[in-house]
């Protein structure tokens, strides 16, 4: 059975003393919970304040991006090795905000994918279409090929181990949602595709979140979906206490 996994990516919010404050907060309201994966994705600048508030706990801390380079000219970027030793376990590859802000392509998130795991970091890569392809029926073939493009030349061992995060662009920070059934139908199909170009093991182990508008009054209707397996969380992760109860609410159901 795969374990839920709730990831907060605070994007541009947050300096070191907020983080630092935050995570130690999170920390103490989380402290037994151990059934769901709890990551936080803070800027650069608290990756690692982040990770020594962290320290001994059930979060993980996660980089928002990186550069596929090791080293070298190219000013402005960190690299996997940088986000590592600053203490981070996943990174966040591809987010819609990346591609469509500043031209992030599938062949760029595949590059950052292959030096991200070559680092022993996790990846969670993000997929997902726009509106205007939503309204052509153009959904399952983007995502077809954000995979194709995306987990190009990966094995079904390395695909296994990542996570494939499904974010909607229509409904990032608008308000918007897509409907459980929706959701659903677009994780199973990731699923369907995983399972026949990476193999079985690889589709049943493989963790695919959603992302897009994710609250505490709507994640337990996400989650029960079969092949929802968690949530990117947006405009909700800022808040402590938000970002705990979507947490809590995550949990899986005891018999």
């Amino acid at each position: 059975m795969r374990k839920p996994l709730i990831a907060g990516n605070w994007k541009m919010f947050k300096t070191v003393q907020e983080a630092t404050f935050y995570t130690k907060e999170l920390r103490s309201l989380v402290k037994d919970i151990h059934d769901v994966l709890v990551v936080i994705a803070p800027p650069f600048t608290a990756i690692h304040a982040c990770s020594e508030a962290a320290r001994n706990s059930n979060i993980a801390v996660s980089a928002q991006n990186m550069f596929w380079e090791k080293q070298g000219a190219f000013t402005g970027e960190i690299s996997a090795a940088m986000v590592k030793e600053a203490g981070a376990e996943y990174v966040i590859i591809g987010h819609s905000e990346r591609r469509t802000l500043f031209g992030e392509t599938d062949v760029t998130v595949n590059r950052k994918v292959l030096a991200a795991i070559a680092a022993s970091l996790t990846p969670i890569v993000c997929i997902g279409e726009t509106l205007e392809q939503r309204d052509r029926n153009e959904t399952l073939d983007v995502i077809d090929r954000q995979i194709k493009g995306g987990l190009d030349s990966l094995t079904g061992d390395q695909v296994a181990a990542l996570v494939i995060a499904y974010e909607p662009v229509w409904a990032i920070g608008t308000g918007r949602n897509a409907t459980p059934a929706q959701a659903g139908e677009v994780h199973a199909h990731i699923r369907s595709r995983l399972r026949q170009w990476f193999g079985a093991p690889a589709a049943e182990t493989c963790l695919v979140i959603y992302g897009g508008s994710v609250k505490p009054d709507n994640i337990q209707d996400h989650i029960a979906q079969p092949d929802v397996d968690g949530a990117l969380v947006g405009g909700a992760r800022l808040d402590v206490r938000a970002f705990q109860d979507i947490v809590v609410k995550s949990r899986p159901a005891t018999v």
